[in-house]
């Protein structure tokens, strides 16, 4: 099957599909297309239905989460596309890298009516050379139609007040008025899960991510001698590159008493590190929204995190001096600059309880849910319906 029937099918479900009870045709519709792996969909809107008449008040909206996968192929395999031979214009793409070829992402960036990226920050990396990975070009052109729009979460499941995981094995539920006591007793439930030392006073660390270059656990690697030098517990979690999962279970070995690298993918045990932990490590090279930093504040979990993409839209750094700011933050993903955060959130949680209390409090008191950002998205698809 090419990719010309999967588009087209899907184009034609409001016709015949009874969504909401009747079928929705073409007015006042709109098609959201996630990354490079539904980036046709804009294109094959236009080529098939709007340049001949038809769907004219339909419309199309792009949503950017990782523009580093684009969907790159072969100029010379652009006829499976059964796409007019003029349209390979939008498709063709050089770069010094991987030279000329076909770009799927390109073409529904060019096609779209509008364009969403997962973080304002996000949107102003993607315009640079070193962020937009060969793009920037096109997300300047588009500029125009572009707006960036942070992601929300699920405050049914990202909730310490349900969060159906708690509720068990020594851990509990909790909420702001109960922060204290709750949080308490779920560090020293994964402690004695993870067969930690069970200690209230130590600052128990934690990360959570996929083990590759992009989320920066390397630089974790880089600072592990300081960390374990220092009287703290690290907990990570995470799959993905082989040697990343081996180095977690050679941390483990080698600094058991206070070191836990779990290699693998648990739900469970996610929400029981967010829960748990005092500090949540993100180190990310680059990060178009990130969710971790935004559940950790809801459980009351303060982020350390590089100033990227929407970790720095999320997450204002610390000031001790105007009492604000929901984290840590450093400004390059080097080993001494998250040193450098980590030292001063150390020093905060050991020294200064009444401002880490604030930060707590502070960061349990942000809205990051889906109803504020899908207020933002209105504006888009109202933009989208009025844009000829």
């Amino acid at each position: 099957i090419g990719p010309s029937f999967l588009f087209l099918y899907n184009l034609q479900v409001p016709w015949h599909v009874p969504c909401g009870g009747v079928p929705y045709g073409d007015g006042n519709l709109v098609f959201i297309a996630n990354d490079w792996h539904t980036a046709l969909l804009p294109v094959y809107l236009k080529a098939y239905y709007r340049d001949h008449g038809l769907m004219q008040y339909t419309r199309s909206i792009m949503v950017i989460h990782n523009i580093a996968h684009q969907g790159r192929g072969p100029v010379d395999e652009f006829p499976f596309t059964e796409l007019p031979e003029h349209y390979l214009e939008h498709f063709r793409l050089y770069d010094p890298v991987g030279g000329e070829h076909a770009n799927y992402f390109a073409a529904g960036l060019k096609m779209a009516d509008q364009v969403v990226v997962v973080s304002p920050g996000y949107l102003w990396e993607l315009k640079t050379v070193e962020g937009g990975w060969g793009l920037h070009d096109i997300i300047r052109q588009n500029d125009w139609k572009t707006r960036g729009i942070v992601n929300g979460i699920d405050n049914m499941e990202w909730n310490p007040e349900v969060d159906a995981h708690l509720k068990s094995d020594g851990y509990t539920n909790f909420s702001l008025r109960t922060l204290d006591s709750g949080k308490r007793q779920c560090k020293e439930a994964l402690q004695r899960e993870l067969g930690l030392q069970v200690r209230a006073d130590v600052p128990l660390l934690g990360f959570i991510g996929r083990l590759d270059g992009q989320k920066g656990v390397e630089i974790i690697a880089d600072a592990m001698p300081w960390i374990v030098s220092q009287d703290v517990q690290l907990v990570m979690l995470g799959t993905g590159r082989h040697d990343l999962e081996s180095m977690l279970r050679h941390f483990e070995r080698e600094h058991h008493d206070k070191v836990r690298g779990w290699v693998g993918f648990s739900v469970r045990l996610a929400h029981r590190i967010t829960a748990g932990a005092d500090a949540l490590l993100m180190p990310s090279r680059f990060e178009p929204c990130g969710l971790n930093q935004l559940y950790a504040m809801a459980y009351g979990t303060v982020p350390v995190v590089h100033a990227v993409g929407g970790l720095r839209d999320t997450v204002p750094p610390f000031d001790p001096f105007n009492h604000s700011g929901l984290g840590w933050t450093f400004d390059r993903a080097e080993a001494h600059k998250l040193i450098e955060a980590l030292g001063h959130c150390l020093r905060t949680y050991r020294d200064f309880k009444e401002s880490w209390r604030a930060l707590q409090e502070r960061g349990m008191s942000q809205d990051f849910s889906w109803e504020h950002a899908a207020k933002l998205y209105e504006d888009v698809l109202v933009k989208a319906k009025y844009q000829w």
